[in-house]
């Protein structure tokens, strides 16, 4: 059963994103530290490695306060990444990030990880295809329709191209309080 008073926060550190996940694993917290298993050539060896897509952020799923107890807890330089209109702590909604993290399990040919600074589109729902379910907002990208997952203010993840007919739009998420 979902917790109401549990949300996704984003804690922002530096180069402690494994040690942190690792700690909260063991405190069994739920958590997503974004990860992309590569394959790299050394000495004409294929080496599988685990590779950090988005450097210095961990999404802690918790309640306000177990999330200040954390920050004190782990003993780490993390902080809370803040809003800045109302700089309460950003909260990422369930089902964005369930489809973040999702999208993140497709090979990198597949999406495509962009900056956050472009104009924001239509809210759609992807009906069709390997993206059946994920919503998202529509962009033009390289001359082709996409769906981009938001992280507000953090990153974003965008689907290869998606067909018009593959899309419905759907109404804007209500956005929710910490």
């Amino acid at each position: 059963m979902k917790n109401p008073h549990y949300y996704w926060y984003v804690a922002v550190t530096y180069r402690k994103e494994r040690i942190i996940k690792e700690e909260l694993d063991k405190m069994n917290i739920k958590n997503f530290v974004p990860f992309r298993e590569t394959v790299v050539e050394r000495n004409g060896k294929k080496i599988k490695l685990s590779k950090l897509v988005i450097p210095g952020y961990v999404f802690i799923y918790s309640d306000r306060q177990q999330s200040i107890e954390l920050t004190q807890k782990l003993n780490f330089s993390m902080r809370y990444l803040k809003d800045p209109k109302t700089y309460q702590p950003v909260i990422v909604p369930e089902k964005q990030m369930q489809d973040f993290i999702f999208l993140l399990t497709f090979p990198e040919e597949q999406t495509e990880l962009v900056p956050c600074n472009f104009k924001r589109g239509d809210r759609v729902r992807i009906i069709k295809g390997d993206f059946a379910g994920i919503e998202g907002e529509l962009i033009r990208m390289k001359g082709h329709k996409r769906v981009v997952v938001r992280l507000e203010g953090v990153v974003a993840v965008a689907t290869t191209y998606v067909p018009a007919s593959f899309l419905e739009r759907v109404e804007a998420p209500e956005h929710q309080e910490a």
